[in-house]
């Protein structure tokens, strides 16, 4: 990518330097589920929390920052800072106003409104304050566990949790959420599968305009995206921890889906296309 030469985003919070103390994994969630959460990306800080029960008090303890993530967190600020021109351009061609959210930088575990949340479960959007969360580790995670590497590749990690808080913002998320416990599991799961296909979307229609206007990619960009979205598709990831799969139990969408839907934002860049909830084909 060229990414160098970009702005830099003021909408960066680094807590890094502090640390809480280790959380309490209670309410009989299992370590397989946990691995899948780590696995999966934008995760339900919320509901995660509930199956944790309440973490105990924790203190903070300042820890050292990995100056090889240096880059990395030049490189985020710069993805976020071109998300802000691209989706204050598109909410101005809506007639609305677009509001950047705010990326917390962490180290381990980190207090979101959502509450605490460890590194366990991924980059994450928190839709109560209006902020993207992601320890800059999870990028090594990405590229050696997952087999994605690739400077495209994290930046469509950035601009899918950048597309959940789109969805905030618009008003999505909010209705999603308040049919949590009004419909059933398998229901609400497919609710989530749609949602999360709708965040791959918009990630797409943010490479589509920051290409057209800044030339963003180079050879062999789409690709890495392209095998990110792969590798985190439910139903490779069940296979590979489980060895079988169970598809009423997805929550972010297969493979093939969410390929398909980053593609199709990619390709279009035009937001009214990425309506996930009203279609009967994902």
């Amino acid at each position: 990518m060229r990414w160098r030469e970009g702005r830099r985003s003021e909408n960066v919070e680094d807590r890094r330097g502090m640390r809480r103390g280790p959380i309490a994994v209670g309410g009989g969630l299992g370590t397989l589920a946990l691995v899948l959460l780590v696995m999966f990306l934008g995760g339900d800080p919320q509901a995660l929390l509930q199956q944790m029960g309440n973490p105990p008090a924790a203190q903070q303890a300042p820890v050292a920052v990995d100056p090889a993530q240096d880059e990395a967190k030049d490189f985020v600020t710069v993805i976020l800072a071109d998300t802000e021109d691209v989706w204050t351009d598109i909410f101005q061609q809506m007639g609305r106003q677009y509001r950047a959210p705010k990326l917390v930088l962490f180290s381990g575990q980190v207090r979101s409104a959502c509450g605490l949340s460890d590194a366990a479960v991924g980059p994450f959007y928190c839709p109560a304050d209006e902020k993207v969360y992601i320890d800059l580790s999870f990028y090594d995670e990405l590229k050696n566990r997952f087999r994605a590497p690739g400077d495209f590749a994290q930046a469509y990690v950035l601009a899918h949790e950048v597309g959940h808080h789109v969805q905030k913002l618009l008003g999505t998320s909010d209705k999603v959420s308040a049919l949590r416990g009004q419909v059933s599991k398998a229901d609400y799961n497919d609710l989530s599968v749609r949602l999360e296909l709708q965040a791959d979307f918009y990630a797409g229609v943010w490479a589509h305009h920051a290409q057209k206007a800044r030339q963003l990619l180079e050879e062999g960009d789409i690709e890495e995206g392209l095998r990110a979205a792969t590798a985190i598709g439910d139903d490779r990831l069940q296979m590979e921890a489980r060895g079988y799969v169970v598809p009423d139990s997805f929550t972010h969408g297969t493979s093939a889906q969410r390929v398909r839907w980053f593609r199709k934002g990619l390709q279009t860049g035009d937001i009214s296309q990425g309506n996930t909830f009203d279609t009967d084909e994902l």
